[in-house]
C-alpha cells in the first residue's frame, strides 16, 4: 500500500491508569479514552482481565491509518486481528510490521448514523 493512501487517524497507547472520560467497549473488555478530545489523535487503552486481544496490542502502542480499501491495505500482510466492526460504520484490522501493531480503519460515513 502506498503511503499516499494512508491517512493518520490516531495512536493507541496501552495504559493501566484509569482516565477521566473512559468509554467501555464491552465486547472487547477494554476502556478507551482521549481520542475525541485530543487534538493529536491520542487514544488511551486500558484492558480488563479476560480481554482476548493479542498481547502485542495490549502492550505496544499502535498507529492507526484510515484507508479507502481495508482489504487492499492488509493484502499480503501478517494479519494480527482480522477485519471486524467495533462500531457502526467502522471496519478495522491490525497487521504486524517490524514487530509493531498497525491498525487500518475504513469509515463508512453513510452507515455511521444508522440505527
Amino acid at each position: 500500500m502506498d503511503r499516499e493512501k494512508l491517512r493518520y487517524h490516531h495512536i493507541g497507547i496501552p495504559t493501566i491508569i484509569l482516565r477521566e472520560g473512559e468509554r467501555y467497549l464491552e465486547d472487547l473488555k477494554m476502556f478507551v479514552s482521549g481520542y475525541e478530545t485530543n487534538p493529536y489523535g491520542i487514544e488511551w487503552m486500558r484492558f480488563e482481565l479476560g480481554c482476548t486481544l493479542p498481547e502485542l496490542v495490549k502492550t505496544v502502542p499502535h498507529v492507526a491509518f484510515e484507508v479507502d480499501d481495508l482489504f487492499e491495505a492488509i493484502e499480503g500482510k501478517g494479519i494480527l486481528i482480522q477485519p471486524n466492526s467495533p462500531s457502526k460504520g467502522v471496519t478495522v484490522a491490525f497487521i504486524v510490521h517490524n514487530g509493531a501493531p498497525i491498525e487500518f480503519l475504513h469509515i463508512d460515513e453513510r452507515t455511521m448514523g444508522d440505527t
